[in-house]
């Protein structure tokens, strides 16, 4: 017997209803895991898991609009006293290209920032996005063998295009160092 996911629903959003950007709770789960699952199944993204995203529920911030649906959502997971993945970067098809992704990735910035993280560190197929924020390229080589964990799980291990970005946050300092 071969088990098959049903394909993601989104839900139909009005592309100029006001927004509201906070910290994700566990009852936006669902809201996420379909965001994600939309455009993992596009190609750009790796599928997160309701478990993993339970379990990580508090690096997540998403962007709620005015009908109570979640149209973006990103995650700052913190690696080391120096280091910190946004991951899970993921705006609604119909809300493209208003500025959500970038409110989102200022806000896991801001939030690095206050954890006086220094660095942030992201794998994307958005690289010329990311760039427009001032990342910027690294080796992969270069990022610590912590990066990779969940690299071993990857359907695309042997075969990955992210591109790996870097910002170096101005005026943080780390308080402890890899």
């Amino acid at each position: 017997m071969k088990l098959e996911l049903k394909s993601a629903e989104l839900p139909e959003v009005s592309e100029n209803a006001e927004t509201n950007l906070r910290k994700a709770r566990l009852s936006d789960v669902e809201q996420i895991f379909e965001l994600i699952k939309y455009w993992a199944e596009q190609g750009y993204m790796l599928v997160r898991s309701r478990s993993q995203l339970y379990e990580n529920i508090r690096d997540f911030y998403v962007v709620e609009d005015a009908d109570g649906h979640i149209v973006g959502t990103v995650a700052l997971h913190v690696l080391w006293a120096d280091l910190a993945e946004i991951r899970s970067l993921a705006v609604h098809p119909a809300r493209q290209g208003q500025g959500l992704g970038r409110w989102l990735v200022l806000a896991s910035e801001r939030e690095a920032r206050d954890l006086h993280v220094p660095k942030v560190f992201t794998f994307t197929l958005q690289d010329d996005f990311f760039r427009k924020l001032g990342y910027q390229d690294i080796p992969r080589e270069d990022l610590p063998p912590k990066v990779w964990v969940e690299c071993a799980d990857c359907p695309f291990q042997d075969n990955c295009h992210e591109v790996p970005l870097i910002k170096h946050l101005p005026g943080v300092a780390a308080e402890g160092s890899l």
